[in-house]
């Protein structure tokens, strides 16, 4: 059982800010592009790096940084991983970088390795469904009190950073009449979506305790939703982002979630009560975000009042980082639609490894 106690004690570990980033993406085929259930190969020939692990699916790969001391060192390390992993599957496969694979069936091979076989027992088929990538950044904010409050507040604003982030229109060779169909397949396993409000550590720790008795949730990592305490770690990690095309994108992302971060952590030790919302009207702009990305509009939490979702992400910060700026002119899913279905897969490939993220 993890405690009340040894939960702050992990949370209050760092003494300052910390960044990383979790970067899942898919292998290709180098002629084709379609999905190549092959990472293990891929993974073998990396020779036991830290940066690379194996994910669910037997086509799909993760890009960990280590801890960083500001988002530029993050997404740096980001993008030299990202370099060396695609030198390494270059004689396997190529790389490409999006919330779901736009032609890819929608069942898919599992990795064959011990950990995923809960998985596999739990979900059957709906497993096989997950060929889906996100974004995952985590930061470290020095302390139990602030980490808690920036959480509860932070749910109100995983629709907005998910509009920015939508980056997934087409799946199984069809464009879904969305800007990111990811949502929608994750939601097949469970603890998906907005969390709840946290209201104390001792609240988290019984959750978790619940969770291992039950066998429902064996350990943390399986808490899967769009935002969560992660106890390993002592991090804030923010799960909402679609896996992004080019390290551009994703250097729009992670400035524009990090600086609200810091905003919201700012306000906090300044003795401000930072607004907590009902899941359910969070949920409500979340769909608006998957539907929508960037060309919609959100709803105000508290008049619900209708704002449109650019005007909104350019209010959050006092000053917006220029790879945000070109995100909420055309984020992801508006590029890949610019592409087309017969060329998104092609964009994406070549949209890894490119430093802007110029569109098609």
């Amino acid at each position: 059982m993890t405690s009340a106690d040894a939960l702050r004690a992990r949370f209050d570990e760092p003494d300052e800010l910390g960044y990383g980033i979790e970067e899942e993406l898919f292998l290709v085929d180098h002629e084709t592009l379609d999905e190549l259930p092959l990472a293990r190969e891929v993974h073998e020939r990396a020779d036991g790096d830290p940066r690379f692990k194996l994910e669910l699916m037997a086509a799909q790969l993760e890009i960990v940084t280590p801890p960083s001391p500001d988002v530029e060192t993050a997404v740096a390390a980001l993008a030299v991983a990202r370099r060396d992993l695609a030198a390494v599957a270059e004689p396997i496969g190529r790389l490409m970088s999006a919330g779901a694979h736009p032609t890819a069936p929608e069942l898919s091979v599992l990795t064959d390795d011990p950990r995923y076989q809960h998985t596999l027992a739990d979900y059957g088929e709906r497993a096989r469904r997950q060929l889906v990538s996100g974004l995952h950044l985590h930061i470290s904010l020095g302390g139990a009190d602030r980490t808690l409050a920036v959480y509860n507040a932070l749910r109100s604003h995983l629709p907005e950073i998910a509009a920015l982030a939508a980056n997934a229109p087409f799946h199984a060779g069809r464009d879904t009449g969305l800007a990111s169909i990811r949502p929608t397949i994750a939601v097949n396993l469970r603890r998906q979506g907005v969390p709840p409000q946290i209201p104390s550590w001792e609240w988290f720790a019984d959750a978790l305790e619940w969770g291992r008795v039950s066998d429902t949730v064996p350990d943390t990592r399986r808490w899967w939703f769009e935002l969560r305490l992660h106890a390993a770690y002592g991090t804030l990690e923010l799960r909402a982002p679609d896996a992004q095309a080019s390290i551009a994108d994703v250097h729009g992302v992670a400035a524009f979630a990090f600086g609200l971060v810091e905003s919201l952590a700012a306000r906090h030790d300044a003795g401000e009560d930072l607004p907590v919302h009902d899941t359910w009207r969070i949920d409500e702009n979340r769909w608006s975000a998957m539907r929508d990305g960037v060309e919609g509009t959100l709803a105000d939490l508290e008049t619900g009042e209708r704002v449109p979702t650019r005007e909104l992400l350019r209010s959050r910060l006092p000053e917006l980082h220029p790879a945000t700026e070109a995100l909420i002119e055309a984020n992801g899913a508006m590029r890949a639609r610019a592409a087309g279905l017969d060329g998104a897969a092609a964009y994406l490939a070549d949209a890894y490894t490119s430093a802007p993220a110029a569109a098609p």
